[in-house]
């Protein structure tokens, strides 16, 4: 109860949900892009279990703190660069992450078309497992950042549990807008492979502030943005004209 009346921790808790949508952005993306090639009528549950997934993993990680500050402690060397167990994780993740970037813009510029039937090549497990293995490492930069900004628990959690709610409610209009803007589609590929590469060089200790990666991500969308509304004006005109 002395935590619902400390307004610094209703601060903290409203911080740190906010951080928690903000670093769910790119993981939001990375399903929605999955979950594109299921069947129309399980995409929804794709992208629900997919954050649920997301969810539980972050929990468990906050309940076994020890652990995960563990993971920053060396355990082997390589050319003189210590590699801890989250460096193995990042490094694992980022190129799992730019391989899978790099296969979509593939099968984009290569012209596949996913119709009513992709669903016989993607199952829905299958799909789902790539998302838990990308989410074990959204969630461990997650949970670092957690740790960094509150020390209470129940306030991790709840912020937790809530960014990720906001984020289900979202998905699936960032779903629907993805796929019905190839460019922005590229665009979100892009990032994916730009956060890859970002996450490679973390594993080896090399550091890109995330607020220069995220401003430049939302400066791209805005420009992407302003292309759409003027190709619209453009039809818009066309079709009166006529």
């Amino acid at each position: 109860m002395e935590l619902l009346y400390n307004p610094e921790i209703w601060a903290a808790f409203a911080t740190l949900t906010v951080l928690e949508i903000v670093l769910g952005i790119d993981n939001i993306i990375f399903i929605s892009i999955l979950t594109s090639r299921l069947p129309p009528e399980q995409q929804s549950t794709g992208r629900n279990v997919g954050l649920a997934l997301a969810m539980v993993m972050r929990i468990l990680l906050l309940l076994s703190l020890s652990w995960v500050m563990g993971l920053t402690a060396d355990l082997f060397a390589v050319a003189g660069q210590g590699i801890s167990g989250r460096d193995i994780i990042l490094l694992a993740g980022g190129a799992f992450l730019m391989a899978k970037a790099t296969r979509e813009v593939h099968n984009a510029l290569e012209g596949e078309v996913h119709e009513g039937n992709a669903g016989t090549s993607v199952t829905l497990m299958g799909v789902l497992t790539q998302i838990a293995i990308i989410d074990m490492v959204f969630s461990l930069d997650s949970v670092i950042t957690a740790v960094g900004l509150v020390k209470e628990v129940p306030v991790m959690v709840a912020a937790i549990v809530t960014s990720v709610v906001v984020m289900m409610v979202a998905a699936g209009s960032i779903s629907r807008f993805v796929e019905d803007h190839p460019t922005v589609k590229m665009l979100a590929l892009a990032f994916l492979l730009m956060i890859g590469l970002t996450l490679v060089g973390e594993g080896l200790d090399i550091h890109t502030p995330k607020g220069y990666i995220y401003f430049a991500m939302a400066f791209s969308f805005g420009v992407e943005i302003l292309n759409i509304r003027a190709k619209r004006r453009r039809e818009d005109h066309v079709v009166l004209r006529k």
